[in-house]
Order: structure tokens, then sequence, then C-alpha cells
């Protein structure tokens, strides 16, 4: 039976290969971006199947009446898909508040004010499913990516504690986790002007290993986006779905370093208790 999706951050990368994806297989989108020109072929090959509503994800009025104007085009929604968002660059000091600002508030609130949009309508209809499109930066951490690492720590945390505020409501989520993946996220990148006193460090070079080429894209788009389609299909998917080698393994790492740490720190942290 054809599905009815709602998904964000439609004009490019793995929104818009999921949005292709699903109108090729007979399923009906609601896309939301802010140029709605991104569509347009889209909307000439696909008609009533693809609806198209611009988006704003950092005004929360506009994101509270498109989500209703959504819900009011397709009555029930099965899948939504929290996809919008940017990547920011520079060590912490490299950056301006403006940028700051920004990635905080698109990334962070604005996902979760959409989120906080759509719970209404699923519970009203009895269900449905919240895709979150993270990042394996949802769970470790590389230098220069600091603000994007904290909205994307950040919108986990929201989402661990609402999925188990919703469950009784039918409503469950999955959190996607893409490892570095070829779409265009590298090339649209905010990037912050460069201080010389960090060329030496780690922030520098990660700054040259991006510019060079040499930091590894092992994502492929078209399969990363097969797999979060089938994921959001299961009966009872895993609230975490890691994408990719790169991202597994990084993230397994990560947990058995975070959680050896931790068992250091038994004796000291049980020694407080009253």
């Amino acid at each position: 039976m054809n599905k009815v999706w709602l998904i964000s951050g439609t004009s490019t990368g793995l929104g818009r290969l999921m949005t292709e994806r699903l109108l090729e297989r007979g399923d009906r989108v609601i896309a939301t971006l802010r140029r709605t020109e991104a569509l347009r072929s889209l909307q000439t090959r696909y008609g009533d199947q693809l609806h198209v509503l611009p988006m704003e994800l950092t005004d929360t009025a506009e994101v509270r009446s498109t989500v209703a104007q959504a819900f009011a085009w397709a009555g029930k929604v099965d899948v939504v898909v929290s996809n919008a968002g940017f990547g920011l660059f520079g060590a912490a000091e490299e950056l301006s508040d403006a940028q700051i600002a920004r990635q905080i508030a698109t990334n962070l609130t604005g996902s979760i004010q959409f989120i906080r949009a759509v719970i209404p309508f699923l519970r009203a209809q009895g269900g449905g499913r919240i895709m979150q499109v993270s990042s394996e930066g949802g769970q470790i951490a590389y230098p220069n990516f600091s603000l994007y690492h904290a909205s994307k720590w950040g919108i986990e945390g929201f989402i661990e504690a609402v999925a188990q505020e919703v469950a009784a409501f039918g409503i469950d989520f999955i959190i996607a986790e893409p490892g570095p993946t070829e779409t265009n996220f590298g090339t649209s990148l905010d990037q912050a002007e460069a201080m010389s006193c960090y060329e030496h460090t780690a922030s520098g070079k990660m700054r040259e290993a991006l510019a060079s080429g040499d930091f590894k894209i092992t994502g492929d788009a078209v399969k990363t986006v097969e797999v979060m389609i089938a994921c959001a299909e299961e009966q009872q998917p895993p609230l975490r779905l890691p994408l990719g080698s790169t991202a597994f393994f990084n993230i397994r790492q990560a947990l058995k370093d975070r959680l050896l740490a931790l068992e250091a720190e038994e004796k000291r942290a049980c020694s407080t208790d009253r």
C-alpha cells in the first residue's frame, strides 16, 4: 500500500533523493523547502502525487502553518522526515555570533519545532513515525564542527526524551546517522574565516584535509536513502540507524572509549551518594 511522506529539506542531498525515490515507486510526498522552484521539474512530472510547500525552518509560525497545510492536504501522513539542515565549519573561536545563531536556529531549534508541530497531528490520527536525519556527528566529534555537533547531539537528546513521551500515542522515532556521504554537504558548508594560529593544530589539519580532498567520503547517497526508506517501513525499527561503514566504526569506537572511561570512574561516582 502506498504511503504518504512529509519531508523537510528536499531541494538537494538526501532529502531530494528520498523524494525522487518515493515518487518513483508511487508514494505521495509533501516536500517542504525554502525555494520551491527547485522541485519544479518533479512537480511537472508527478503532478498531484507531489505537494510542494515553502517553509523556512527558522520561522516557527511558518513551520506550524506549513505542517497544518500538509496534513490538511494529505489527511493522514505515515512518515515524517525531519531532514533540513546544513553544516558550519571552523574552530569555535573562528565562528561569528551570527553563524552560531543560524546553525542552532536551523539544525536544532528548527528541527525541534518541526517535530513539535507534527506531533499533535500524528497523535490525532492514532500514531505515525518520525525520522530525524542526524549524523554520525550526533555521537562523535570532529574538530572544526563544534556547533554542528552541538546541534546534532542536541537533537538526538531531544528525541530520546520525546520518544518516551509520545510512545503511548503510537508515535515512534528513528534517528538516521549517516557518515560522510557523497552529497553536496561539503560544498555547501558555511565556513568561517581561518585564523593563522590554528594552522598547525587539529583544526588546521581538518581544514587542509577538506580543501585537499583527503577527507574520505565513503557513503553512497542512493544506497543510504534506500536503507533509510526500508528502515522507516519496518514494524519495529531501531531508534538509531548508523549509515555507512565510517559511521558504524566511528560510533562503535567512541562508545567503547566512553564506556571504558565511565567504568574507570565508578568508585568516585558512587562515593558522592548520600
